[in-house]
């Protein structure tokens, strides 16, 4: 962290929700409710797997990893961001900038390099088109390791990121047109942009999202291929419905991603990167442990059975 000492600017000052001066007690309250709510779901889905032998298949864990990631990412952001939208001084430090932007790249592209993991033939693919082989090909070693992979990938790509920003020069302002420490708007306080660390950070940008997602666009080719040729319509409804759910997270998460990192510089809108910000960091973790877990049927299962367990312990 030898950079902090090289700049003029000491702190940032958030302005996300600044042109919203009169709605921000009323944001606090939604956003309030909004991470009590995700925090609570996350913390039941992972509480069910672990208690529930009839859920320690690879599927689920994947997805009790994937609510770990998400509460810990919302951590990093919405408990700050809920202090600054009632109190009048909404700043962070230098270093306290750069690890939150650190933690959250990490958890960020760990989660998308978990994503491509899942849908490709190591847990849809090999559970739809090969289900005679799926725990022998998916024990809880490969599962553990591509959990690691996955970690080991996201902490590279947002150490590099992150020291690549925190290396150029800030002399000048220290107006954080956002309510994070985000990429874009901070590398747009940089006093001078070196183009090698622009173009590393692009790079580094399609290789969390370009590179997950056409892996796991051509797992899908061969899955939707495999589901076709299942000759009872109940089989191909069953398959397509356990596709869908991780279909619609992955658009949500790579879409997303995809408009705020991979565009031109030229193209940066704060309030345009804010509302998308929002949608992301509060709105997705509010959607997906309702949309992975808490609509499918083998888990609902195994919540009441959890619930019945609690409330009538076995001596």
């Amino acid at each position: 962290m030898g950079w902090v000492n090289e700049t003029l600017v000491r702190e940032f000052v958030f302005l996300g929700f600044s042109s919203l001066a009169r709605l921000q007690q009323l944001l606090f309250a939604v956003f309030l409710l909004v991470y009590l709510f995700t925090l609570g779901t996350n913390v039941i889905i992972i509480s069910t797997i672990v208690l529930d032998r009839a859920l320690h298949t690879p599927m689920y864990f994947f997805l009790g990893v994937l609510s770990c990631f998400e509460t810990c990412y919302t951590f990093i952001i919405i408990p700050k961001m809920l202090v600054d939208l009632l109190v009048q001084k909404k700043t962070i430090s230098f270093l306290g900038c750069a690890i939150q932007m650190f933690s959250f790249l990490f958890l960020g592209c760990s989660h998308s390099f978990l994503l491509a993991a899942m849908a490709m033939g190591y847990d849809r693919y090999v559970a739809i088109c090969d289900p005679l082989r799926y725990t022998v090909l998916m024990g809880h070693g490969v599962c553990v390791g591509l959990v690691a992979a996955a970690c080991a990938c996201g902490f590279t790509v947002s150490l590099v990121t992150t020291s690549l920003v925190f290396h150029l020069p800030f002399h000048s302002s220290n107006q954080l047109h956002h309510f994070f420490c985000d990429v874009s708007p901070v590398l747009k306080l940089a006093s001078h942009h070196s183009r090698l660390s622009q173009l590393v950070i692009f790079v580094l940008g399609v290789f969390v999202l370009v590179i997950p997602l056409l892996l796991i666009l051509v797992s899908y080719i061969r899955i939707i291929s495999a589901i076709l040729k299942i000759p009872s319509s109940g089989g191909r409804h069953k398959a397509f419905s356990t596709c869908a759910s991780h279909l619609i997270v992955v658009t949500v998460h790579y879409g997303c991603a995809s408009f705020i990192y991979l565009r031109p510089k030229s193209n940066y809108s704060s309030s345009q990167d804010t509302l998308i910000s929002v949608s992301y960091t509060i709105l997705t973790p509010l959607f997906n442990p309702m949309i992975y877990s808490l609509r499918n049927k083998e888990f609902k299962s195994a919540l009441r059975r959890a619930m019945v367990q609690t409330s009538y312990p076995v001596n």
